[in-house]
C-alpha cells in the first residue's frame, strides 16, 4: 500500500499539473470502488476548477471552486498517470478520468479497487467519516517528540502496532515504521506507553528524517506504485532494515542479521542488538 511519502509525491505531481485548471469533462467507467462514487459524480466535476490539492496522511484532498471536496486514497494499487494528448486511455483498470480545458488527462487507476474517491463541502471535511479520528500528520507542525509521547501514554500494545495506528499518528505504513524504528533504535516490541522522554524525541525525529529522505526519493516503488509522472520511486535502494531478513545489519559491528516477525499479521524487520 502506498504509504504517506508515495501519497504525498503524487500529490505534487498532480498540483503542477492540475492546479488553477478547469475541467472539460470526467469519465466514470465503474459506478463503485472500495465505496461507492459519488452520485452524478461525472455531471457534477464538468467544468470545475482545482483550487488546492492537500494530504491528511494517505488521503489526498483536493479542493474544487464550488467548495466541494474530494477525499482520494490509493489502496493497494491506485495510482494516478498523466497524460498531454486531451485524450481518455481505455486501460483495463482505468476507472476514473479527468479531461482538462489544457488537453491535460488525469487518469486514477487501480487494478485491486481497493482505492476511493468519494466528495463532501469544505466545511464537512474534518467532520468527515473518513477524516475525523485521523492523528496529527508526522510532518506537521504540530508533530514533536513530546506531543508522540502524549499520543503514546498509556498504550500497553507493542510501539510499532500504535505507530501503524492512524488515530494516533496519520500516514505511516509497515516500511516507515520499520525503518523509523531502527534509526531511532527502539525495539518493535517494546510497549508503546515506555516511549516517553529522550526515545519519544528520537522517535519523532526518526520518523521526519526517514520520510523526508524518502520523499526526496520519490518514495519506494515495491510493487504498483508509480509517480504521477510515470517515474518509479527509489527509496526501496536505501532500506536499512526492511525486506532484508539475514542481511548483516548496516550501522553496528555485532555481527547479528536483521530479523524478521510477525506482528498483527505484518512483518517487521529490526536488529535486535541494535534496537531495545
Amino acid at each position: 500500500m502506498p504509504e504517506l511519502p508515495e501519497v504525498e509525491t503524487v500529490r505534487r505531481g498532480l498540483e503542477k499539473r492540475l492546479l488553477g485548471q478547469r475541467v472539460a469533462r470526467a469519465e466514470t467507467r465503474r459506478k463503485t470502488l472500495r465505496i461507492p462514487l459519488p452520485e452524478r459524480f461525472a455531471e457534477r466535476m464538468k467544468g470545475r476548477r482545482f483550487e488546492h490539492l492537500d494530504r491528511l496522511g494517505k488521503y489526498i484532498l483536493a479542493y474544487l471552486d464550488d467548495g466541494a471536496v474530494l477525499i482520494i486514497h490509493l489502496g493497494m494499487s491506485g495510482r494516478f498517470t498523466l497524460d498531454e494528448n486531451g485524450k481518455a486511455p481505455d486501460g483495463r483498470h482505468d476507472h476514473v478520468v479527468f479531461i482538462m480545458e489544457d488537453g491535460t488527462v488525469a487518469t486514477f487507476n487501480d487494478p485491486r479497487r481497493f482505492g476511493l474517491i468519494t466528495m463532501c463541502r469544505e466545511e464537512e471535511v474534518e467532520s468527515h467519516r473518513l477524516l475525523a479520528k485521523m492523528g496529527p500528520d508526522p510532518l506537521g507542525n504540530e508533530f514533536n517528540g513530546p506531543f508522540l509521547a502524549d499520543r503514546l501514554a498509556g498504550k500497553r500494545s507493542p510501539i510499532k502496532a500504535a505507530l501503524l495506528d492512524q488515530k494516533n499518528v496519520a500516514g505511516l505504513g509497515n516500511i516507515y515504521v520499520c525503518e523509523a524504528l531502527y534509526h531511532s533504535g527502539i525495539s518493535p516490541k517494546r510497549s508503546a506507553h515506555t516511549v516517553q522522554g529522550v526515545r519519544a524525541e528520537r522517535l519523532a525525529a526518526a520518523i521526519r528524517q526517514v520520510l523526508d529522505k524518502a520523499l526526496k526519493a520519490g518514495g519506494s516503488t515495491l510493487r504498483d506504485y508509480v509517480q504521477a509522472s510515470g517515474e518509479l520511486g527509489y527509496f526501496q535502494h536505501q532500506f536499512s532494515v526492511y525486506g532484508r531478513e539475514g542481511e548483516a545489519c548496516p550501522k553496528c559491528d555485532c555481527g547479528k542479521s536483521v530479523k524478521r516477525i510477525v506482528q498483527s499479521g505484518r512483518s517487521t524487520f529490526y536488529c535486535a542488538e541494535r534496537q531495545r
